[in-house]
């Protein structure tokens, strides 16, 4: 009778159970079903109109169950979720960021004095040319002005629509995440979390605006200002000046020290660019010596005549030379360490001269 009755008994507790696959338990579909119709109604939500959307959300909110499913969210985050602890450190502002914010104040296109990058630049293109009094100079600064104040008005509305562009954006996801957390849990740190990526994103767009705002600036500087100052032409009066002096000083045009600041100061330039001229005329004149000595010989004529309002006072080497002669042993030299002499030879301070 036992024996009987024990294969029963297990077949009873394997229905109990559940355990009997062999037929499905009319508990599962239905549960199947239910699953099913929530991922498809899921995938409809963005083939819904806005009406019933709205409808949908009106009916989940004034549902009964509503609390219920909120603090189930609650305790499903507490336990899933990172905690922000670690992540709401202040991040350091950008090094790069800070660069180009510098540069662009200085250069008058940022900051809130307009004037500031002109005023610079005034400066600038007067020591470029030679001379604040100049009628070219003035030209050539109004020109920067107005080439700089067309770059930062382009900034200034490129760095609007950026901004309007980032707060527009930031305010429609903080609006989002606030009609969100009526439904799940969304903290206000988590929200201000959020914004902060948004805006970290959105700085690479601002990067890339001031460092293209940066090189306009540095290009119009090269143009206006740095090849001024490396390839401009002396006014009349100073070529008058120092090409009367080379003239004079044909057999050693090699000016000391004392006559380079004496020039400087008459043609109001500086002792590096007269050593300068000097250095370039040594050269010309060894290139084209036909044309140098016509020059040479004008030069001559009109000292002939009577003494120029820009002489450097009486010759020490007599009348010019229609060759130049090879400065003396000791004497003053280009740079470099080598020697130039009147026949267009290069000669090291260690091999002396040629003959």
């Amino acid at each position: 009778m036992d024996d009987r009755m024990h294969p029963v008994g297990i077949m009873g507790q394997q229905q109990a159970y559940g355990l009997d696959h062999g037929t499905p338990t009319p508990d599962l579909e239905p549960r199947k079903q239910d699953i099913g119709e929530i991922l498809q109604q899921i995938m409809n939500i963005t083939d819904q109109c806005l009406d019933e959307a709205q409808a949908r959300k009106h009916t989940l909110n004034c549902h009964r169950m509503k609390p219920s499913l909120f603090s189930v969210l609650c305790e499903i985050k507490e336990k899933t979720v990172l905690s922000l602890r670690n992540t709401q450190e202040e991040e350091p502002p950008d090094p790069q960021l800070m660069r180009l914010d510098n540069m662009l104040i200085a250069e008058g296109v940022a900051g809130p004095e307009k004037g500031g990058g002109a005023n610079a630049a005034a400066s600038a293109s007067a020591a470029a040319s030679g001379g604040p009094g100049q009628p070219d100079n003035a030209i050539e600064h109004s020109d920067y002005r107005a080439k700089l104040a067309q770059i930062r008005q382009i900034y200034h509305q490129e760095l609007e629509k950026y901004e309007q562009a980032c707060n527009e954006f930031t305010t429609h996801v903080m609006n989002l995440l606030r009609e969100q957390s009526r439904t799940r849990p969304i903290t206000p740190k988590e929200i201000e979390r959020m914004v902060q990526i948004i805006h970290k994103k959105f700085s690479s767009i601002q990067m890339q605006l001031k460092q293209s705002t940066c090189e306009a600036v540095m290009i119009l500087r090269s143009r206006f200002l740095d090849a001024r100052r490396k390839r401009r032409n002396f006014s009349k009066q100073a070529s008058e000046i120092l090409n009367e002096y080379f003239y004079s000083h044909l057999s050693n045009p090699y000016p000391s020290e004392e006559a380079k600041e004496e020039l400087a100061r008459k043609c109001n330039i500086t002792v590096s660019q007269v050593s300068n001229w000097f250095g370039n005329k040594r050269i010309r004149y060894k290139k084209n010596i036909g044309k140098a000595q016509e020059e040479a010989n004008l030069y001559a004529a009109k000292k002939a005549a009577g003494a120029s309002p820009y002489s450097m006072g009486p010759s020490s080497q007599g009348t010019p030379t229609p060759m130049m002669s090879p400065a003396p042993p000791g004497g003053p030299q280009d740079s470099m360490g080598y020697s130039v002499n009147m026949n267009g030879d290069y000669s090291s301070p260690m091999s002396g001269y040629d003959s």
